[in-house]
């Protein structure tokens, strides 16, 4: 397993060693031994699961807030999306900065999110099958969002005209988002 660091302390690209023959390929995609080795410990309790059926529905930007914050391990299963995490730590010298990675069924990255991020992706290819990890359980009472085009933060998503929830449609600035990290 190999762990790529980005430019924003904490938000980590994953590549797990993949082993493959004419029958397919055999991979472990979570190993907590070996993510401390790489000195990466969270206690993962949930795995969420989400199919978005079209190219470009866009989910985000989510977070949740302290107490409850969470500490995320996304990866594709089927289909690829361009996976997007914005920090939104406000001591932070990379606050309002954003990465985005193509993670997909093909290069079986994973993008290791940790509390204090936004975190938000978008679909680019159809029946695309997210698969991703949390270490805090859902809080409604916590949940919180960036509206996913803001201008501040100026994410280049892989489309214009997004399919997007109610909810992500009305999402605050960053400027006036709830932060409490």
């Amino acid at each position: 397993m190999k762990i790529i660091s980005t430019n924003l302390k904490g938000l980590f690209i994953v590549e797990p060693d993949v082993h493959g023959d004419n029958r397919g390929f055999f991979m472990e995609s979570y190993s907590r031994a070996k993510f401390a080795e790489l000195g990466i410990e969270h206690e993962f309790i949930q795995d969420n699961h989400s199919l978005s059926v079209e190219t470009g529905v866009l989910r985000g930007l989510h977070y949740q807030l302290n107490p409850k914050a969470q500490t995320k391990l996304v990866r594709v299963v089927s289909g690829a999306i361009y996976d997007v995490a914005v920090d939104i730590r406000k001591n932070s010298p990379t606050f309002g900065e954003w990465v985005g990675v193509i993670l997909s069924e093909a290069n079986k990255r994973q993008l290791l999110v940790p509390q204090g991020f936004a975190h938000g992706f978008c679909t680019i290819v159809p029946n695309s099958q997210v698969l991703y990890k949390v270490d805090e359980y859902y809080s409604p009472e916590h949940d919180r969002g960036i509206l996913w085009s803001d201008p501040a933060i100026g994410i280049d998503w892989p489309t214009s005209n997004p399919i997007l929830s109610d909810k992500d449609q009305k999402h605050p600035l960053l400027q006036d988002a709830e932060i409490n990290f």
